[in-house]
């Protein structure tokens, strides 16, 4: 019987997450146990601190894809917390998904685990089309706010304009 060999992948969206080294350490130590429970090797952890998975313009993602498809085989199985470190669309999830599948890679969430049938196809899309609703609701919101801090005549960057100095407001 063949040993599984698994990639994990690890993710965190803003540098600022990334600044107070809890979320990546923590994903990758419940990814290794995942795997020691299973018996699986670990071909590489790899590690994307401050990006968004709203798009594949991710270099560690890239890499890891490549590595996958390589001839030599050397991924058996991507390994992610949940879908929404893999992708937070749902239709590239999709494509990159079935992607793999031609290599023999599979994808997947070990907190949202799903079968290897139709039905765990379909579940496991209710799970990325949940991850991109909440990843646009949160765009959402946050322009939404900008925009109310804008009216209120507030400066909505990090540092003002040349010319110009910040003024701290009671309450803001």
């Amino acid at each position: 019987m063949k040993t599984v060999t698994a990639a994990l992948y690890v993710r965190v969206s803003t540098g600022k997450q990334a600044e107070k080294d809890l979320s990546l350490p923590d994903q990758e130590r419940q990814l290794r146990d995942y795997c020691a429970q299973k018996s699986w090797n670990i071909h590489r952890v790899y590690v994307e601190p401050g990006a968004s998975a709203r798009d594949d313009k991710r270099p560690v993602f890239q890499e890891m894809i490549a590595e996958a498809r390589r001839k030599d085989h050397p991924i058996d199985i991507i390994l992610t917390l949940t879908t929404s470190r893999f992708f937070r669309d749902a239709t590239e999830a999709r494509v990159y998904k079935h992607n793999l599948a031609k290599h023999n890679v599979r994808v997947m969430a070990i907190h949202q685990e799903t079968t290897d049938d139709p039905m765990g196809g379909f579940v496991e899309g209710i799970f990325e089309l949940i991850d991109q609703y909440e990843s646009e609701m949160n765009g959402f919101h946050t322009l939404r706010a900008l925009k109310e801090n804008a009216r209120k005549g507030y400066f909505n960057g990090s540092n003002p304009r040349y010319g110009f100095m910040a003024v701290r407001i009671n309450g803001a």
